[in-house]
């Protein structure tokens, strides 16, 4: 195989003039979309955010201190300590409203509602 190619980044395989392609299984197919929430001045940015299932949302901390994204009632995993530039992301799978607060920080609180 002296002619094969592998790129590893989008999953393809060029061998002899043909293109083979592949997906990871922990890829995110293209329709899916990735919602953003920013951590800013001490509140997440937008404080409600409305999806469809199987959505994943991504927070980043812009601020210069930590933060913890917390679900309440526990129906996601919290983040680590989020440093300054930092992300966390949590795909929402099941139809539901999903409130989140900074346990550092108790009165910055969010909603991400699932449809």
């Amino acid at each position: 195989m002296k002619h094969a190619i592998r790129l590893r980044a989008i999953g393809m395989m060029a061998l002899g003039g043909m293109v083979f392609s592949c997906m990871a299984a922990d890829a995110i197919p293209a329709k899916s979309k990735t919602y953003q929430v920013a951590i800013q001045n001490f509140a997440f940015a937008p404080k409600t955010v409305t999806v469809p299932a199987g959505t994943r949302v991504t927070w980043t901390n812009r601020d210069e201190e930590p933060h913890v994204i917390t679900s309440a009632g526990a129906l996601f995993t919290s983040s680590k300590a989020l440093d300054s530039g930092d992300t966390y992301a949590v795909t929402f799978a099941k139809p539901g409203t999903y409130a989140y607060y900074c346990s550092i920080h108790p009165m910055m609180v969010g909603t991400i509602i699932v449809q």
